[in-house]
Order: structure tokens, then sequence, then C-alpha cells
């Protein structure tokens, strides 16, 4: 009875309910592997390279196996079908072998993994945690030689993502992030940025097949270690991006902390077919917090809806907190990028996009801050039970549960 009274709320200002739950059981979110270890992977003994995750909670994946399980816990706990995020440091294999030579067979058991779970993979190379990235220059390096290492990463890693994509039927995005930068002011921007833009030409030569593989750039305003300069900056890539026909991916931590990639969506997809998102939560700088419900994450979701983008964007995740239960944070940050999805479906867009066009702006502002108090609770609760997963208020436990079962005796 609530979820018939709640839809009839919505009917009452043009908004159908069946058909917002319909369009947000289509949408893959990519979840993040890195958030189950730590960002540790498998080829490194350290976190390195601008990268660090704060706290000490107990239960970390230690191995494929015990990430594997995690993974497919936190699945069991979200609505849908989606995708899992890999960093190429997560290779499986017994063989030694560098990040320059890594092949498909290296993540065939990812592969076996997702098939079995009905979900996509997504792919990233890995350009830190490792001793030829240990002064955060990677591929705008002097050094040719390290470049060159690199180069073969990229290219291999290219290669991984189209395996993926024709293995599953799934289209896999593979996004470039390097932590290329200088910790004090530079003596030279254009040299190290004219290596990185070779660099990408050489990676970028090999040509697939789009529906298999899509390729990204992903930008950095700063990072530990490179404070003062980043080579990848948003505009040398928004730039080679319109140029060489790729995607430019917004990290939501990527900029200044007064910026808000909500307003940046409309622009992107007025010149790109195609934008990715890693969506994480800022505190001051891009320090990775699990996403909340919050209003930018809400403005976020609503604008792919407003600008009908949900087929042209790649949603996935990207937070790393050691400090809490990790495989809560993975069940809280997908749930709460649906529900602020659900949430921009349940608004009459039509509407409100006519009243701005009227200018008429006192109707706007009063329609904007009513559906705030529209029992959207009880339509999202809907759609985990017709997912045939818990509700808010009874997941946890459950992660609990696997907490004193499999976690603490880790």
């Amino acid at each position: 009875m609530e979820f018939k009274n709640a839809s009839e709320r919505y009917a009452a200002i043009g908004v159908n309910v069946e058909e917002a739950l319909q369009r947000l059981a289509e949408v893959r979110i990519s979840m993040h592997c890195w958030q189950g270890d730590d960002v540790r992977g498998f080829d490194a003994e350290s976190l390195s390279g601008g990268i660090a995750a704060t706290g000490n909670y107990p239960g970390r994946a230690r191995n494929s196996e015990e990430l594997m399980a995690d993974i497919r816990k936190a699945y069991s706990l979200i609505p849908g079908k989606h995708k899992l995020n890999l960093h190429a440091s997560y290779r499986i294999t017994e063989e030694k072998i560098d990040r320059d030579a890594l092949e498909p067979k290296h993540f065939a058991a990812w592969v076996d993994f997702a098939r079995a779970e009905g979900i996509g993979l997504d792919f990233n190379p890995t350009y830190f945690s490792h001793p030829k990235a240990a002064d955060n220059l990677t591929l705008s390096h002097p050094d040719r030689a390290i470049r060159e290492f690199w180069i073969a990463h990229g290219k291999a890693c290219r290669r991984i993502a189209d395996y993926f994509g024709r293995e599953l039927g799934i289209t896999a995005l593979n996004n470039v992030w390097i932590p290329d930068g200088t910790k004090d002011v530079p003596g030279d921007r254009l040299g190290s940025r004219m290596r990185l833009k070779e660099s990408l030409d050489a990676i970028f030569a090999e040509k697939f097949d789009k529906t298999h593989m899509a390729d990204a750039i992903e930008g950095k305003v700063f990072g530990i270690g490179v404070e003062s300069y980043t080579v990848g900056s948003h505009e040398f890539y928004m730039n080679y991006a319109a140029k060489n026909n790729l995607m430019c991916l917004l990290d939501t931590g990527h900029y200044h902390p007064t910026e808000v990639v909500s307003d940046k969506l409309s622009a992107m997809l007025i010149f790109n077919e195609n934008v990715a998102l890693h969506v994480s939560r800022p505190v001051r700088w891009d320090s990775d917090h699990v996403i909340k419900l919050d209003d930018e994450l809400k403005e976020l979701a609503t604008e792919l809806v407003r600008c009908d983008a949900l087929h042209r964007v790649f949603i996935g995740l990207d937070f790393f907190d050691a400090s809490i239960n990790r495989i809560a944070a993975w069940v809280v940050g997908v749930r709460n990028m649906q529900k602020a999805l659900l949430y921009g479906l349940l608004s009459p867009n039509d509407q409100l996009r006519k009243w701005q066009e009227e200018q008429n702006f006192t109707n706007l502002l009063v329609g904007l801050e009513e559906l705030k108090t529209l029992p959207f609770g009880e339509i999202w609760a809907e759609f985990c039970r017709r997912a045939n997963v818990p509700e808010d208020g009874a997941w946890l436990p459950e992660v609990r549960r696997y907490e004193a079962d499999v976690l603490a005796k880790r």
C-alpha cells in the first residue's frame, strides 16, 4: 500500500514510477575492485605513486580468492547487475611477469568470475606502486627507456580491455590515469607535456572495435607528491580527447573545491558522444571518501537524466576507505549512486524545463523544493524488493554476519 500511495504522489506531478524503475534497472555501475584491499593489488609490496588508503580496519582481502568472495558478497546486497572495475595490478597468475608484458590470459580468472556473476568488466593501467614510477613520472619521464616501458604497459592494457569486451559482450572501458608531476614549481611544463602526448599517441595508435573496448583519459588538479604541477591536467586531456576522438573521464574528486562536475556534464555531452565518470567524494581534496547521497551526487545523477545521457555515460565509482568495513563501503556507495539516479528519474524534468524556458522561476523553485519531501524512500524500497536484495535497514546485519564468519578470521 505504501508503494501504491507513493506512486500516486509522483503521478500527480507527472512522473511515471514504473518507467523510472525500469530505466534504473538498466543502468550498470562499475564497482571498483580496489576498495576491497586498500588498492594493494597483487603485484606490488607497497602502495606508492601518490595513492594513499588510510585506516586499519580488520578484514582486508589478501588475495584474489578473498577479494572475489568479498565482491560477490557486496553484489548480493546491491540491486541489479553491474560491472567490476579492475586495475592492471590485479592480474592473477603464477608467472613472474612485469606490467609491460601483461596479456589477456593473466586476467582470464576475472573473466570467469564476471561471467558467473553476470557482470561486465572495466580496466585501468596501473601507473603507480612500481619501481619505474617511484619518482611520480611515467609516460612523461625524461628517460626514454622508462617511457617505453609504460607505453608497452598501456598498449597491453588496451588489448586486455578489448578481450574483456569480446568475451563478455559488454563494452569495457579502459581508462588511463598517470601520477606524473612535480612537488614544487617546475622549470619546464611544455617538455613533459610534449612527451606525454607522444606516449599517448603510441599507446592509442592501434585501433579497436569500440563496441568491445572504449578508451578514456583522466586528468587531475594535483596529488600527493605533485602538489604544484600535474602533467596530465584537465585542459591537456580535454584537448587530447577532442582531437583524438577519445573519452574524457571526469573524476568528481579531481577538481578545485568549489568546482562541481554536475555543471560540466551538459557542456561535455554537447561535444562528445560519450563521457566517463569516476564518482568519489572529496573532503577538501581528492580524498576518495565513500560517496554519500548528498546534494551534489543527486545533482550529478539528475543531470544525467535531464540530458537523456544514461546510455552515453560510463559510471564508475572510485573511493577507498580502510577505516570502515570495506564491503559496507561498497554497498553504501553503489546503492547511493543508484538512489541518486532514481531521484533524478523521479523528477518531473519536462515540467521543470518548461518552467525555466517560460522564465517562471517561482514555480521552478517551489517545484524543486517540494520534490525533496516526496516519498522517495518507498520507491527505492520497492526497487530493492523487486531485485530480491535487502531494503535499507536490513543489509548491514548481513555484512556483520559475514564479518564475523569470514573477515574476522583473516
